[in-house]
C-alpha cells in the first residue's frame, strides 16, 4: 500500500478536521490552501500518505453516504481513540468489539464527510512492527 485517499464534499473543513485530529497540517494542498482540491498528510509509525479528494472528483459508480473499504489505524488505547473521534464529531459506526481472545479490539466511526474510519487494537500488529518485519511485496507483475 503506498497510500490511501478520502472523499469530501468540503476538503477545507475535512482538513481541519484530520489536522486537530492528527494534530499536525497536510504537507501538500493542490491547487494551494485557500480552496484544496486534494491534500496529504504523513501518518502512522511508517509516515503512511493519507489522501483527502474533492468528492466532485468520486467515480460515478460511488453511491453517497458512509461505504467503500474501511481503513483500520492501529492504535494503543482504542477507548480513547473512540472517545477522541466522538468528540471531534464522527458518529459510531461499529461499536469497540473484541474479537476472539488474541487481544484483537476493533471499533469504526463515520467522519464528518460520509467516510467509514476503522480503529484497532492488534497484538500482531504490535509484535511485527517491534520486530521491524519487512513490508509484503506489492500483488501484481515485478516492476524490475
Amino acid at each position: 500500500m503506498a497510500t490511501v485517499n478520502f472523499w469530501a464534499e468540503d476538503v477545507r473543513a475535512a482538513r481541519d478536521w484530520y489536522s486537530a485530529l492528527f494534530g499536525a497540517e497536510p504537507y501538500f494542498q493542490q491547487p494551494n490552501a485557500e480552496q484544496p482540491a486534494y491534500i496529504e498528510f504523513r501518518i502512522g509509525d511508517d509516515a503512511d500518505e493519507f489522501g483527502i479528494i474533492d468528492r466532485r472528483y468520486a467515480p460515478q459508480a460511488m453511491r453517497p453516504g458512509p461505504g467503500g473499504a474501511i481503513l483500520f489505524w492501529h492504535v494503543d488505547d482504542i477507548a480513547s481513540a473512540f472517545e477522541r473521534l466522538i468528540a471531534l464529531g464522527a458518529q459510531p459506526c461499529d461499536p469497540i468489539t473484541k474479537r476472539g481472545d488474541s487481544g484483537f479490539v476493533t471499533a469504526s466511526v463515520v467522519d464528518p464527510f460520509g467516510n467509514i474510519l476503522g480503529i484497532m487494537y492488534n497484538p500482531h500488529y504490535v509484535a511485527m512492527h517491534e520486530r521491524g518485519a519487512g513490508a509484503a511485496p506489492p500483488p501484481g507483475p515485478s516492476a524490475s
